[in-house]
């Protein structure tokens, strides 16, 4: 198929290409900054899972011109003494935002914590105010994984504006939030979980169909529509025979013959999220400086 005289093949939409042209904006900013308070990242107990995700927040930090402070806290540290340390962190001027890595301990409370990073200071946007902000339509630090896929269905060109929109999963942290965000962007928005009796008949009426699970290839090409977007969030470790493989939530090479646009995994919504979790700390920063902390 060839749209506009392109193969089918480009239509594969390019986070990492995103990630640049955002980071390239954070660095003209961080720039034209005289200081730039610290970002913090928060690890408790050694997780090889959240060390990947630290590194490329590590790399993009730099290349973003954002100070990057990695602490590693005991497994073993109490509810109280991780409340103490963040309220310490909301009171320190040399700290611009707290990233609070997940998974953390099974006896850590992370929504609690979550909640104790001051709204001002939580460039990741999962503190309840934050999220509760999208309700009205206060997207500007909202979760970097929601603002990463309205990124990139804008990516597409296709005009927000009534656009028929399926997100499939309502997480706290990912489905629910993109879903606000899309309806404050004027989309008409269904959400299915796993209580929807038939997703596949939702999912074939939509123009973009967004998909945060967390099952490998769940989505097949007999659930889209010809010509639609399809935003895949998912992460999934699958064994092939050459060994362990990534794959998303969307079986891509099958729906790709299908949709207008695809994000792949890896390289589609990981890489948009982390540069969105860098403009998040640009915002905070201008926020900050708004209500007289820097």
């Amino acid at each position: 198929m060839t749209v506009h005289g392109k193969v089918h093949d480009h239509r594969l939409i390019d986070g990492v290409a995103v990630k640049k042209r955002i980071i390239a904006d954070v660095r003209d900013y961080t720039d034209a900054q005289t200081r730039m308070p610290r970002l913090v990242s928060v690890l408790i107990g050694d997780t090889p899972a959240a060390a990947v995700y630290v590194r490329n927040q590590a790399k993009a930090a730099e290349q973003a011109g954002l100070p990057f402070d990695q602490q590693v806290w005991p497994a073993n540290i109490t509810q109280e003494d991780c409340k103490a340390r963040i309220l310490e962190m909301n009171d320190d001027g040399d700290v611009l935002g707290i990233i609070l890595q997940r998974p953390v301990p099974e006896h850590i409370n992370v929504r609690s914590l979550q909640s104790a990073i001051h709204p001002l200071k939580d460039v990741e946007g999962m503190n309840p105010a934050s999220i509760g902000n999208i309700v009205y339509s206060d997207v500007a630090l909202a979760p970097c994984t929601a603002a990463a896929s309205v990124a990139l269905i804008k990516e597409t060109g296709l005009p927000l504006p009534g656009l028929e929109v399926v997100m499939i999963g309502h997480s706290e942290i990912v489905g629910k939030p993109a879903a606000m965000m899309l309806m404050a962007e004027g989309c008409t928005v269904t959400v299915c979980h796993h209580m929807t009796r038939s997703v596949a008949m939702h999912s074939r009426r939509a123009d973009v169909v967004v998909v945060a699970v967390g099952k490998a290839h769940l989505i097949g090409p007999e659930m889209i529509k010809p010509g639609a977007a399809v935003i895949d969030i998912g992460i999934n470790q699958i064994e092939t025979q050459d060994g362990v493989r990534i794959v998303g939530d969307v079986d891509t090479d099958a729906v790709r013959e299908v949709a207008g646009w695809i994000t792949p995994v890896p390289g589609g919504v990981g890489p948009v999220t982390v540069a969105i979790l860098m403009r998040n700390a640009v915002v905070a920063h201008q926020r900050q400086i708004a209500v007289g902390w820097l």
